[in-house]
């Protein structure tokens, strides 16, 4: 989903980087502010495990790259701005020191993956564990959100990329939407494994105040 460089017009790229930039600066003065001393390591845990996953990446057409995402997972464990975080850091890194998505289009990157993957998708969670109002209607919830949210964050991507007329619509939105739609299954059932492991092993970790 790692969008190159020229691949998006002057126009988008600049735009999803000033809503991106601004996005990311607010969670980092919310976070700042409310995080604490186990949040730290968790977040530390989370950008590593996410980082690894994501260097996992499959050819899609029009030259981008599909791939696991993680998104949902820290939002639930940290919270939503303590998610975009991670996430920023893990796409920063992954563009400057492994070229993985090119660094006009990293606002962008981070826009699909930080804010739509992570803020959309945790709130998509939250909804749905209203509905299913158990234990198990949270792994369930996290399933469905986790699938949604790396479907939406890749339909995203496809219209971007339409907009800035390097891949038709016809042709950027079913490819990507449709391969992460395969992918959104593995990200579930990861998003499900690892809160199975950390409720028998840590549900206290469940219990950390969300930023």
């Amino acid at each position: 989903m790692h969008i190159p460089d020229g691949f998006l017009d002057t126009k988008t790229w600049v735009t999803l980087g000033v809503v991106s930039a601004g996005v990311v600066s607010f969670a980092i003065r919310k976070t700042s502010k409310k995080i604490g001393e186990k949040q730290v390591p968790m977040m530390g845990v989370l950008a590593a495990f996410i980082f690894a996953a994501q260097m996992l990446n499959f050819p899609v057409a029009g030259g981008t790259s599909g791939h696991f995402m993680g998104g949902v997972l820290a939002a639930i464990l940290l919270g939503p701005l303590a998610g975009v975080l991670i996430m920023s850091i893990v796409l920063i890194i992954q563009c400057l020191v492994f070229q993985d998505g090119g660094l006009t289009a990293l606002g962008a990157n981070i826009f699909n993956m930080g804010l739509i993957g992570v803020i959309v998708g945790y709130y998509l969670y939250l909804g749905l564990s209203k509905i299913i109002a158990d234990t198990r209607g949270m792994f369930i919830s996290a399933f469905i959100a986790s699938w949604l949210s790396i479907v939406l964050a890749a339909g995203v991507c496809a219209i971007e990329l339409a907009i800035s007329g390097t891949v038709p619509l016809r042709v950027a939105l079913p490819a990507m939407a449709g391969f992460h739609g395969l992918i959104g299954i593995g990200e579930g059932l990861i998003t499900v494994a690892v809160l199975s492991l950390v409720f028998k092993v840590r549900p206290d970790l469940l219990r950390l105040e969300k930023v």
